[in-house]
């Protein structure tokens, strides 16, 4: 990664899930000056880092999590098994949709709905309970779901998008605020190649991924307590295959802290004691700033203070 800072982004040049005007450009728009940096649109997730695995820009940004769907998994996996890249900045963006069609309709006359799977399982309620009968064809995004209207021979009578989209290529709103959940958010994390660590905050985030060292009765439980006896909280825990064979898994984990931090550091020299395929995905500053909470045992002074206490002992 280059070790030019993302803050100032108009000398950068970023790949995003496209096409332009989707939820994850929003994302990357919050990135002070990056209106003046070159925006990449990328057809998928696994396109967008490859381009950055490849040179081709400085990072890319992708949704990794929704507050009501979970885990976006080809983010989960592209990053913990796929790519050596690295988590620099999250985003958070509020998630709002409409349904918009070329022409105007009515709801009654809409038989297909194109849109991402992950903001199809976000309306999926209201439109079952709205327009029963209609299909659901997937789009491999939001945006690309509007757009797609558009075309000569369009994919579908209407599409889930958010209103920026339709606004911006003039379409029909058929119906707004449809999303199941007021209020959802969706997260994502700008990622680059491995270089320099983003500086703690002291509101700070660290991915990392987690092989299950062994299928056994207590294994997890085993890693976990490295982190609860370190006072480290965890933010976020999935399990994922790993593409090997049944009942072989990894554990994606995101933590509250920085791995500048004695307490994070040491839990996670715990873990690659007994998991040594541990990969670090990144410590960056958290979005919505929200300082972590620690308590004096676990402080650097504290671990600082053992550390003199075993050395003091040696030496007599």
């Amino acid at each position: 990664m280059s070790t030019r800072r993302h803050d100032q982004a108009e000398s950068l040049r970023y790949s995003f899930l496209g096409p332009a005007g989707t939820f994850t450009e929003a994302a990357l728009l919050q990135i002070p000056s990056v209106e003046q940096a070159e925006r990449v649109p990328a057809g998928s997730v696994l396109t967008a880092l490859n381009m950055v695995e490849a040179g081709e820009v400085d990072a890319a940004m992708v949704p990794i999590e929704n507050s009501v769907e979970g885990g976006v998994t080809a983010t989960l996996d592209a990053i913990s098994v796929a790519h050596r890249l690295h988590i620099v900045r999250e985003a958070l963006v509020p998630i709002s949709f409409v349904l918009a069609s070329a022409a105007p309709l009515k709801i009654e006359q809409i038989r297909t709905i194109s849109t991402h799977t992950h903001g199809w399982a976000q309306v999926r309620r209201w439109a079952e309970s709205t327009i029963p009968a209609a299909e659901f064809v997937p789009a491999s995004s939001t945006a690309a779901a509007a757009r797609g209207l558009l075309e000569e021979t369009p994919s579908a009578d209407a599409a889930v998008c958010s209103p920026l989209v339709a606004a911006q290529l003039g379409l029909h709103v058929v119906a707004s605020g449809i999303e199941d959940v007021a209020g959802a958010v969706t997260r994502f994390v700008l990622v680059a190649r491995p270089g320099e660590i983003p500086s703690i905050t002291g509101a700070d985030k660290t991915t990392i991924m987690i092989p299950l060292p062994q299928d056994r009765a207590g294994a997890l439980m085993e890693l976990l307590e490295h982190f609860a006896t370190r006072g480290v909280n965890l933010c976020r825990i999935e399990s994922r295959p790993t593409g090997n064979g049944l009942g072989e898994y990894y554990f994606s984990i995101d933590l509250e802290g920085h791995i500048a931090e004695a307490r994070v550091a040491d839990a996670l020299a715990g873990i690659h004691r007994i998991a040594p395929g541990i990969r670090f995905l990144g410590s960056y500053p958290r979005a919505d700033e929200k300082p972590q909470q620690t308590t004096a045992e676990v402080s650097d002074e504290a671990f600082t203070a053992a550390a003199a206490w075993i050395s003091s002992l040696r030496r007599a």
